[in-house]
């Protein structure tokens, strides 16, 4: 059995092609890598056979990994790329070693390309601007403007104080 096993709601079929892509230890109990695939602002929650008591990720710019509790591992996407991750038990030996690959959506995402500018919209249902690495500055920059205001405008309007 593995020691790195997806929880997901998503149906069976799905969660087992996925888990079958987790196996990290063979049966010699020796590390090895296999890529778990995470897209960028989406998190994946794992759990792990025995109690983390040091995580390691090779480039923190491309993932996050937070451990919920000493078992349960939460990986978000952050930036396009690979990195890896290690989690160590108490004795220092290896309950993880795994290759992450973080990607971008592709599901509901338009690209318009002018030139060699590029600007990106979620299309679900309805097409908006979205901040993709990759973007023009000037579109990239213009939706985080607008993006921030209107989380400032919103956490003033319920109180919320920095």
């Amino acid at each position: 059995m593995s020691p790195f096993r997806l929880i997901s709601l998503k149906p069976l079929a799905g969660a087992l092609a996925f888990a079958a892509a987790l196996a990290v230890l063979p049966v010699d109990g020796q590390a090895q890598d296999s890529a778990v695939q995470v897209m960028t602002d989406r998190a994946k929650v794992f759990r792990i056979d025995a109690p983390a008591d040091t995580v390691i990720v090779g480039n923190p710019a491309i993932a996050d990994v937070t451990m919920y509790d000493r078992q349960t591992v939460v990986v978000t996407g952050k930036l396009y790329g690979t990195t890896n991750l290690v989690i160590l038990d108490a004795k220092g030996e290896p309950i993880i070693d795994e290759v992450i690959t973080v990607s971008a959506p592709e599901a509901d995402i338009v690209t318009v390309h002018r030139n060699t500018a590029r600007t990106s919209y979620s299309c679900a249902p309805a097409c908006e601007p979205v901040m993709r690495v990759g973007d023009t500055e000037a579109s990239y920059e213009l939706t985080n403007k607008q993006a921030t205001a209107r989380t400032q405008m919103s956490e003033q309007a319920a109180g919320v104080t920095q």
